[in-house]
C-alpha cells in the first residue's frame, strides 16, 4: 500500500508568492496580483490578472475571460483568451491560438500565421464610435453569443448577460434638432454631396451628418472637431457649419457635449 505522502506526490505544489493578492469580486470572480511570472494552466473566468513585474502567460487548450490583464512585461497567449482590456510591453499570438480583446494597450503585437485576434480597439472612443454606427444591427444580434461556437449564432435572442463593464447607451435627442446644429446639417447635406471634395473630407463630414441625424449629440460634440481638422481647404459654407456648431457646444449643457 502506498502512503499517504505518496499519493500526494503526484500532484503539482501550489506556491503563491509573497506580494501576491487573490481576491472575489461582488460578481464571485477572482482576481490575481502577482509580483512575477503568472501561468493559467486551468481555464476559467477571472475580474483581473495581473503581473506587476512580469508576464502572463495562458498555456495551451485553456479557455481564459476576464475583464482586465495587466502585465509589465508580455502577455503570452497559446489557448484563447476574451477579455475587455488587455495592457502590456508585448502581446504575443503564439500558434492556433485566439484573443478576442476590445482595448489592446500594447507597444509590440506578435501574430502567428494561425493565430486570430478579434477586436483591437485602441481607446473608448474608438469603440463608442463603431458601436454608434450600427446601433440597428448590435440591436438584432442574439445574446449570451459563445464566441468559441459558430453554431451559437442561430440561437434565438434573448436577455444579453456579460460581466464585462457595460457601454454607455449613445445619447439622444428624440425631438427635433437645436436652431443651430438643423442649419448646420442642411449645409453639411449639401456640401457632403460636392463632386470635388475629396475622398477624406467626405468621409469625415459623413461621420458628422450621421450623428446630427441620430440626434445623438453627444457623438457629434465628439467627433465634429475632428472632422472639421481633416479638411484641407474648407469652404465659406463649411466654415459656416463649424462656427454653428461651435457655438452650440460651447454653450451646450455638460450632458449634452
Amino acid at each position: 500500500m502506498s502512503s499517504a505522502g505518496d499519493s500526494q506526490s503526484n500532484f503539482p505544489t501550489m506556491i503563491i508568492p509573497r506580494g501576491t493578492e487573490i481576491k472575489i469580486n461582488q460578481s464571485g470572480q477572482l482576481s490575481i496580483k502577482t509580483p512575477g511570472n503568472l501561468v493559467i494552466q486551468n481555464s476559467g473566468t477571472y475580474s483581473e490578472l495581473e503581473s506587476t513585474n512580469g508576464s502572463i502567460r495562458i498555456e495551451e487548450n485553456v479557455s481564459v475571460e476576464a475583464i482586465s490583464v495587466r502585465c509589465a512585461q508580455a502577455c503570452f497567449i497559446q489557448g484563447t483568451l476574451t477579455a475587455w482590456r488587455v495592457h502590456a510591453k508585448k502581446i504575443a499570438l503564439e500558434d492556433r491560438a485566439k484573443a478576442y480583446i476590445m482595448l489592446q494597450e500594447s507597444e509590440t503585437l506578435e501574430l502567428s500565421k494561425s493565430s486570430r485576434l478579434v477586436g483591437n480597439f485602441a481607446n473608448e472612443k474608438e469603440i463608442y464610435l463603431m458601436l454608434g454606427k450600427f446601433t440597428n444591427q448590435l440591436k438584432q444580434l442574439p445574446g449570451n453569443v459563445d464566441l468559441h461556437s459558430p453554431a451559437s449564432l442561430v440561437e434565438p435572442p434573448r436577455a444579453v448577460a456579460t460581466s464585462f463593464p457595460s457601454m454607455p447607451a449613445p445619447s439622444r435627442n428624440e425631438g427635433e434638432l437645436p436652431v443651430q446644429l438643423k442649419q448646420a446639417l442642411s449645409i453639411l447635406e449639401r456640401e457632403v454631396r460636392r463632386p470635388d471634395l475629396d475622398a477624406q473630407s467626405s468621409e469625415a463630414l459623413r461621420e458628422v451628418v450621421f450623428s446630427l441625424r441620430e440626434r445623438n449629440l453627444q457623438r457629434t460634440g465628439m467627433v465634429f472637431r475632428e472632422a472639421f481638422a481633416e479638411l484641407a481647404v474648407p469652404s465659406d459654407a463649411l466654415k459656416n457649419a463649424y462656427e454653428l456648431m461651435e457655438e452650440y457646444f460651447r454653450n451646450a449643457p455638460l450632458g449634452a457635449r
